[in-house]
Order: C-alpha cells, then structure tokens, then sequence
C-alpha cells in the first residue's frame, strides 16, 4: 500500500480533520487524524494492519511472541496486527494515569512484544507503554504505528516502522500562531487531561 493509497482511506473515511486541536502530546495543530474512523471498518483496519505489518522487517516479525497497544487509539489497530501476524494482542490502560495491564492481561517474563500505536508525535505515550510492559517483564524488540507525525525525529529506542508519515506543523503552547489560536481548541482524542 503506498502513501497515497493510505492518505486516499483516512480521506474516504473523514479521518483527516481540519481546525484547532491539541494533541495528546500537548501540543497544537491545524490538523487531526481520528484513526478511529479510518479503522470503524474492519475491513479497512484489517488492510492497513497488513500493510504495516508487511513493512516492519521480516527478521524482526519473527521474533514478535506478542502485540501490545496503548488504549484508547491503538486498541483496533493493535488487535488488527495481531490477526495480520497470528499473535494474540492485548492492550495497556491508564485508569490512574499511568499505563498498566488489567483484565487479565498478561507479558510473560522476557517475553518479546511489538507496541503498535495509531499515531505517532512525540512518543511520549508510547515511551510510557513501553515501560510499562517492560516493567511487566516483557522486552519490546519493536514498535510500530499507522501514522508517524513526528517528522522522522521519534526516537522509542527500538526499531520503529509506520504506514504513512506526516508532517503536519505542531507548535508548542506559546508558539501557536495567532490565526490558529483564534480557532476555538479542540481535543479529540481519548486522553483528557
């Protein structure tokens, strides 16, 4: 699937917003991607899991015992590249703020997982997924997401493949300009801090 391809289904699936939102970063943009809605159809979700999972290196693919997304954004895509790789998939909350495995899931000592996340900025979240399933035990020998908004510049300290790269402006909160701070704020996404 080519970048076009992959912009052409956020776009049939008014996945790609336009106005004033701060990300779960904290920082501000012009543009949003509600990947929720590019993945409420599950065989759009199971097309791009595969996509992605056919970029992430075959050597690496091989070691992958496991999937482990952050709720809320990466849960579907998550559990979608776990059907794409035969792995079981399971997801990491925060119910007090900190990411933590509840319901029963479990990351078996050195066990060696794949985090998946839907978007990528600044990885802070998915940072705190990592250490979260690493203080579970488990190893990350890989992450991944559909969207890379970071301009190339994330660094998760494992290797790290995406669909599709982005690179919307964002600005921190005193550099927004004054003709998007005119815009009312928006936050879509599921963090609401």
């Amino acid at each position: 699937m080519t970048e076009d391809e992959v912009l052409a289904e956020f776009r049939a699936s008014q996945a790609l917003l336009e106005g004033h939102f701060r990300l779960s970063s904290g920082r501000h943009s012009a543009h949003y991607l509600q990947c929720a809605r590019v993945l409420m159809n599950a065989e759009r979700a199971g097309n791009l899991a595969r996509a992605l999972a056919q970029k992430i290196p075959r050597d690496l693919r091989a070691q992958i015992d496991k999937v482990v997304a952050p709720a809320m954004g990466g849960v579907i895509i998550g559990h979608e590249m776990g059907r794409a790789l035969g792995k079981d998939a399971i997801f990491v909350e925060r119910p007090t703020g900190t990411f933590e495995l509840r319901r029963g899931f479990t990351v078996e000592s050195g066990e060696r997982i794949l985090l998946v996340e839907d978007v990528v900025t600044t990885g802070l979240s998915s940072r705190e997924a990592m250490d979260s399933v690493r203080k579970a035990g488990g190893q990350i020998v890989a992450a991944c997401s559909l969207v890379d908004r970071s301009g190339g510049e994330v660094d998760l300290g494992v290797p790290y493949t995406s669909l599709v790269a982005l690179n919307f402006p964002t600005y921190a909160e005193d550099e927004v300009p004054a003709e998007l701070a005119a815009i009312p704020v928006q936050k879509p996404g599921s963090r609401q801090e």
